[in-house]
């Protein structure tokens, strides 16, 4: 879609340097600016890519305590790592306190089987500004002074299944003994990067600290037999020759500061119809240190045994060995991984500070305006903000959105994922066992990334998911709608999307299944470029239709077994949301009808169909479309009330409420009646057209009153004619007045899903009233996940979410339009709520989870729950962590704390809001 950048732009976009950087034309597949960025992960270690194991147990294959030993296959790690654009060179930064067992070169954290609720992180950093070109990015990490308590953190979540015991609870924090480590890069060039580290004694005596900035090449080389060219780093005074003739002439270079050369010219990544991808020459420039070198290479006898033998005698780990264990493993003259050792004992609140640059130019004076570089593209970083953040958003609010928006383009990752190749092996001689074959993605052998992904996050979930992915993009495009575009294209692109049409769910396993929210981010991004800009992007639009359409039909093929318009969507992303594992065949044949899945369904209907629509306007053709789409919609609608001409409903009329229905053959059935999110999703299916935009559409139009006026057996009363000011209106919606009055008394109800913070994924009914299934339970759990469904890694059984309850305010509002201001919805219960219009309700829940970042009155931040540290302290109490979703009652942060991703939405919360 690179060839596909819109060409209208807002004058507002005009306004500021960054964005006339986002506007440069590309050279080849990269936009100069976005050639390098933070596109490494937090963590590759125990992810799928990297697990070549027998039976697909990648946590125990490949964990932490070997990541610093194991060259990676797919993609590095790094603290605060930067790289190019295919990676093949990456500076990242590692420490020591002189305390520590292991070299910090990468987060730390558990993995799901140790872990008490999956896999989890378990250090402090914060992304804090960064722009959508990466010309200005700064992030935070807090490293201990005292030994890191890697051991004590395995330990106690071992033993405990409540909370997760974080790295606060062990007292490394205490007394303020700790360093915050300040990382900026500021580009003075698409490939001219200063650096600067900064690092302040927050404790109360002086504290050693080394600070070891890394360089080294992603080891492309040593996979194939024979093994590939290989890349070297080496002192520029080494060998002049060796850099050829533009290198650094020594007269000219300061006593006090040193160069390596990075020479990656004789690599390549092949681009297929681009052509190779090289690297050629990359300068780091430093003040003077210890300069070490090894080779990116697999430490074999620690990884696999006495009887193995290294590649090389120079290995990855060289530089933890040599520095903890003081080990003469390194070299001085060259290499591929390159390391430079500073070494600073740092008074109680002063700082260690460093600055570097990066170029692919040789410079005479290379540090002498670092500073100011850092300083001028910080002011441009400023003024970019001014326009992002609506006017009427307060100054925290302000903060709020800036960080999120920050987090979101620091999780950008190159995705690097050959299926074919990692089924297959690189070498026969080393093949992977034949259980690989049989075993997870094995019907994906199509997919292969290249690409720089918007990932939830990059260390609990350094994977695209599909879903997640919608949300984000959609977050993304307040600031950067080239990418976003391009990210949700992705998805659809002919290297991801399955022939069949699936789009792939996530990493771990592509076949799962994720709700279908393509569609509808396709259609955000294309109306916030048209508000913007006064024009769409139609090319963009269409593009994404014909993809979708193909999606659409396995979809119904798929999920739709029965051929009633009732579907069977799997565990839908939701987890643990119900009594029984949903992504699980069920025995004797059964089967789940789910009332989010066809809710899903009923909602990807609609945006076809409004996509359709909107292309109509240039092509009649796509009328046609939009009409085949209104007509399913219509299907859907009626079966969830009719099931196909049976005796029972999705619909509870007694409870007021859509649950999920158990089917077994013999024609038995059993309603799931659990109070969940389950039940809310139909309400997100809702469109409203004017007859006025329908004129241009006749065929359309008249087959919309047809269905109204002729088939009221289908189309009931959720669709129908609306008139006001003289205008007629046509209300698209699964659960019609009636039913959406009973479903919002529960939503408005702070005893059932409003909670202080948001909407329950969960009624808290449940707390005193279990649901019941044979002889398993559900209750309402606001916090942690006390059950083990799905790795136990994310709880939907009573948390606040964003991405549903974004959809919902959306939902809200639209219902708020068809049915009118004097529509109210009156609480259920005995509650003190009083009765409020749709709009009303759909303010405060936008309001509420707000909130759940900004300080209240009293200046705490809900999300940080009781951590007094965090709310008080200066050094903490303004840095964010975006968590994956918020407890039900007090809206504290949990799971995944750094999944910037969909709940980044709270940055368009804040823009839609506050305008």
């Amino acid at each position: 879609m690179a060839s596909e950048r819109s060409k209208a732009r807002s004058t507002r976009d005009a306004l500021t340097t960054e964005h006339r950087r986002l506007h440069e034309p590309f050279v080849g597949t990269v936009q100069p600016w976005r050639k390098w960025g933070p596109y490494v992960a937090d963590r590759s270690w125990a992810t799928v890519r990297e697990d070549y194991s027998p039976d697909g147990r990648a946590w125990d294959y490949f964990p932490h305590d070997l990541a610093r030993s194991k060259a990676y296959r797919w993609g590095e790690d790094g603290i605060a790592g930067i790289c190019d654009r295919y990676q093949l060179l990456v500076f990242a930064l590692a420490l020591w306190n002189g305390r520590d067992p292991i070299l910090k070169e990468r987060m730390f954290g558990l993995s799901s089987p140790e872990g008490n609720h999956g896999e989890d992180a378990k250090e402090y950093w914060y992304y804090l500004d960064n722009t959508p070109t990466h010309s200005y990015m700064r992030m935070l990490y807090k490293y201990p002074q005292q030994e890191f308590p890697y051991g004590r953190l395995v330990a106690e979540n071992a033993r405990c299944s409540g909370p997760e015991f974080e790295l606060i609870d062990t007292g490394v924090f205490n007394e303020d003994r700790y360093f915050d480590v300040f990382v900026e890069y500021a580009k003075a060039g698409p490939e001219d990067i200063c650096i600067q580290i900064e690092a302040f004694n927050r404790g109360p005596e002086t504290s050693e600290l080394h600070i070891l900035p890394h360089l080294w090449f992603r080891n492309t080389w040593a996979w194939t037999n024979p093994p590939g060219p290989e890349p070297s780093i080496v002192p520029h005074s080494a060998n002049n020759d060796s850099v050829g003739n533009d290198s650094v002439n020594n007269d000219s270079v300061n006593n006090d500061q040193l160069t390596l050369v990075a020479d990656g010219s004789k690599t390549a990544v092949n681009l297929s119809v681009q052509g190779p991808y090289t690297l050629g020459k990359h300068y780091l420039y430093a003040p003077l240190g210890e300069v070490l070198f090894t080779d990116n290479e697999t430490n074999a006898p620690r990884v696999y045994g006495d009887w193995a033998k290294s590649r090389k005698p120079f290995v990855k780990d060289a530089f933890h060995r040599y520095i903890i264990n003081q080990e003469p493993c390194v070299k001085h003259d060259g290499g591929t991984k390159a390391c430079i050792h500073y070494v600073y004992q740092v008074k109680p609140g002063e700082s260690a500070l460093l600055r570097l640059r990066l170029s692919a130019l040789p410079r005479p004076e290379p540090l002498a305006d670092v500073q100011e570089v850092i300083r001028l593209r910080r002011e441009e970083a400023d003024k970019f903000y001014e326009t992002v953040h609506p006017p009427k958003a307060t100054s925290d609010e302000r903060l709020v959105q800036r960080q999120a928006l920050a987090g979101m383009l620091w999780n950008k990752q190159i995705y690097l994922f050959d299926i074919e190749r990692w089924l297959e092996g690189d070498d026969p001689q080393w093949a992977p066992p034949d259980s690989r074959k049989r075993g997870r993605n094995i019907h994906w052998r199509h997919l292969n990334s290249m690409r720089v992904l918007s990932v939830p996050d990059k260390w609990e979930f350094p994977w695209f998911a599909s879903w997640d992915l919608a949300f984000q993009c959609v977050s993304l495009a307040l600031v950067d709608l080239d990418f976003a575009k391009e990210n949700l294209w992705v998805l659809m692109f002919e290297q991801f999307q399955h022939p069949n049409g699936q789009i792939p769910a996530y990493e771990w396993e592509f076949s799962d299944m994720n709700p279908p929210v393509q569609a509808w981010a396709c259609w955000q991004i294309y109306e916030t470029e048209k508000r913007r800009s006064g024009k769409g992007d139609v090319s963009f639009l269409k593009s994404c239709l014909h993809k979708l359409l193909i999606n659409f039909a396995w979809w119904v093929n798929r999920v739709d077994r029965q051929g009633n318009n009732v579907f069977e969507g799997g565990f839908l992303g939701l987890d643990n949301i119900t009594v029984v594992d949903r992504g699980q065949e069920f025995p004797g044949g059964a089967i789940l009808e789910q009332s989010d899945a066809t809710g899903w369904m009923g909602f990807f209907c609609l945006y076809l169909m409004r996509i359709a629509l909107e292309l109509a306007n240039d092509d009649r053709a796509y009328a046609q479309l939009a009409t085949k789409f209104f007509e399913h919609f219509v299907y859907i609608g009626a079966a969830m009330k009719k099931m196909g001409g049976r005796n029972y409903q999705l619909w509870d009329e007694d409870d007021g409420f859509f649950y999920d229905v158990l089917r077994f053959p013999n024609g038995d059935f059993h309603k799931l009646r659990l109070r969940s999110l389950v039940g809310i999703i139909p309400l997100f299916a809702i469109e409203i057209l004017s007859k006025a935009d329908l004129e241009p559409h006749p065929d359309f139009l008249n087959s919309v009153e047809w269905f109204i006026k002729n088939r009221p057996d289908l189309v009931g009363n959720a669709c129908f004619m609306i008139d006001s000011d003289s205008e007629r209106h046509y209300v698209l919606s699964i659960a019609d007045s009636k039913q959406f009055q009973r479903v919002a008394a529960r939503l408005w109800d702070p005893d059932e899903f409003m909670s202080a913070y948001g909407i329950r994924s969960l009624s808290k009914y449940h707390r005193e009233h279990p649901f019941h299934l044979g002889n398993r339970w559900v209750s309402y759990e606001p916090a942690d996940s006390e059950a083990q469904v799905k790795g136990g890694n994310s709880n939907w059984r009573g948390p606040v979410w964003f991405p549903t309850s974004y959809l919902l305010i959306h939902s809200l509002l639209r219902f708020s339009d068809a049915l009118g201001s004097s529509f109210k919805v009156r609480p259920s219960g005995d509650g003190n709520s009083k009765s409020v219009s749709p709009r009303k309700m759909a303010e405060e829940i936008a309001n509420r989870m707000i909130n759940i970042f900004v300080r209240d009155r009293a200046g705490r931040r809900a999300c940080f729950g009781d951590y007094s540290k965090l709310q008080n302290d200066p050094n903490w109490r303004d840095y964010l962590l975006f968590n994956e979703y918020f407890h039900g009652d007090t809206g504290a942060g949990l799971g995944a704390s750094h999944q910037t991703g969909w709940t980044g939405l709270v940055a368009n919360l804040i823009d839609e809001w506050r305008r």
